[in-house]
């Protein structure tokens, strides 16, 4: 046999593989095989629906592999936890994930980032293993929602003055906290303002709905309701509804789907705020992969948040936010 000849093919073979992968974007060893285990709160929401195309998208785009996570209830801790401990055991390039409970998910959390680097996304956790972390300034977004519900008292009833409630999805989310950190500390700015019931639901929509309902037929005064998230929202967004108050009764909602904004559209709902949650899933695996590869990355991603009200839902970047591409 000739084993020059020999060599030469095999390297030709070699050299034709190597040729084929840079072709294609990818090197050997390397982004092909590289995974990016991504957690959500809720697969079912269509919020997190939305990170989860982004984090698909940023797959594509970047040669790698996204497994797409999460129970499908907020309200799981467990279940999260153990999505989490299974993700970590598989040995992924990096874990990025949106924890359900804030004290819950610190140890868990931990316990991952021996076995991967952790990015976080959307809210926080009681751990200090994240390598980086993206979410909207939730603080900051609560008090956007305190000046845009002061906003809509004033355009209802002509002057910024009553009994205003906050209704939240569920204890101990971080960004839920955060949200209603700012929301008071802004309400604070309008004395005529009164926060007269702050209450948490259990993860439910139809829990929203009655919390808001109970607060209705109790409170004569109240002009005005923060609810903090998308559940919140839906389930709220139908008490306004139901008992026609649209444009008398404040409400002011977090994130958006084609109910909040049908709500939005006929006055239920007097204004949104709005992330960026393509973005979060967008700019985590793009961290996450930036971290896996020893990169230094930013400690903390601000990823935003808009008011929307019909005045400027049409603008091309709130339309755009609004009505993200999830597929």
């Amino acid at each position: 046999m000739n084993t020059r000849l020999t060599g030469r093919r095999a390297l030709l073979r070699v050299s034709a593989l190597a040729l084929t992968l840079s072709l294609i974007g990818l090197t050997p060893g390397r982004a092909a095989d590289t995974n990016i285990a991504v957690i959500v709160k809720d697969t079912t929401s269509f919020f997190f629906q939305i990170v989860l195309a982004g984090a698909r998208q940023a797959g594509k785009d970047l040669g790698v592999n996204v497994s797409e996570l999460g129970t499908q209830s907020e309200a799981d801790v467990n279940g999260q936890i153990s999505v989490l401990e299974n993700a970590a055991a598989s040995k992924p390039a990096a874990i990025v994930i949106a924890p359900v409970d804030f004290k819950a998910l610190g140890p868990p959390i931990d316990a991952a980032a021996k076995a991967a680097p952790i990015v976080g996304i959307d809210s926080s956790a009681d751990s200090k293993s994240f390598s980086s972390f993206l979410t909207t300034d939730n603080v900051a977004g609560g008090r956007l929602a305190a000046d845009g519900l002061a906003a809509a008292i004033k355009a209802n009833t002509g002057a910024i003055k009553g009994d205003v409630a906050l209704i939240t999805n569920l204890p101990n989310a971080g960004s839920l906290e955060a949200r209603k950190k700012g929301f008071i500390e802004q309400l604070a700015k309008y004395p005529d303002l009164h926060l007269v019931a702050d209450k948490y639901a259990d993860g439910q929509a139809a829990t929203g709905l009655n919390i808001a309902t109970d607060l209705i037929t109790a409170n004569p005064n109240l002009v005005g309701i923060f609810a903090s998230n998308l559940i919140m929202a839906q389930g709220v967004g139908q008490a306004v509804a139901e008992n026609k108050l649209g444009g008398k009764l404040a409400l002011v909602t977090f994130d958006s789907d084609d109910k909040t904004l049908g709500f939005l559209d006929d006055g239920t709902i007097s204004a949104l705020i709005v992330q960026d949650p393509y973005r979060m899933g967008y700019d985590g695996v793009k961290t996450a992969l930036a971290v896996s590869k020893g990169e230094k990355v930013e400690a903390s991603i601000d990823t935003g948040a808009n008011l929307v009200t019909k005045a400027n839902e049409n603008d091309p970047k709130i339309a755009a936010l609004i009505h993200p591409k999830v597929k």
